[in-house]
């Protein structure tokens, strides 16, 4: 599950249900290996698995949740994968941040508490893509793109409790 929150940073915090903490919580874990791994979350939460449907597209009508799919490690099927930022002033945050978050290619989009307080992945369909994307979204924003490719992978199982 990938959901860009910090965009909202001025925005109140949700007041979440405890079905829908119990369903953000798990979710961010990762889904079962199994025929039937909706079924089988919604057992563990103890709802249906139309309860769990129906709580998961309301949060993402709703605006909670942007984003609720799976995630490829385009690097490993032949694309281009880095780490952008950004130093956006605040007075012209929220702008580009829109702007930005149209293009296909951005995974995550986070604020950060930095000069460079913009931060976000590029996953393209070939390594080459990186530095044309880059490119438009300077274009774009009349901000430059600061370019981080990967050097070394570490998996972290980022976990965001409500």
């Amino acid at each position: 599950m990938s959901a860009t929150a910090e965009q909202h940073r001025h925005s109140e915090v949700p007041n979440f249900t405890p079905v829908e903490r119990a369903i953000i919580n798990r979710l961010q874990t990762g889904l079962p290996l199994t025929r039937t791994p909706y079924k089988d979350v919604a057992e563990e939460i103890g709802i249906t698995e139309q309860d769990l449907l129906g709580h998961l597209k309301a949060l993402l009508a709703n605006g909670t949740l942007t984003r609720f799919g799976p995630m490829f490690h385009a690097g490993e099927m032949g694309g281009g994968l880095t780490l952008a930022a950004m130093r956006i002033p605040e007075h012209d945050f929220e702008r580009v941040t829109e702007q930005v978050n149209r293009f296909d290619e951005v995974a995550h989009n986070y604020r950060r508490e930095h000069e460079l307080n913009m931060w976000f992945v590029l996953a393209t369909e070939t390594p080459e893509a990186i530095a044309d994307t880059i490119s438009r979204i300077e274009d774009l924003t009349g901000s430059p793109v600061y370019n981080m490719p990967k050097e070394q992978e570490f998996h972290v199982h980022l976990h965001f409790p409500i």
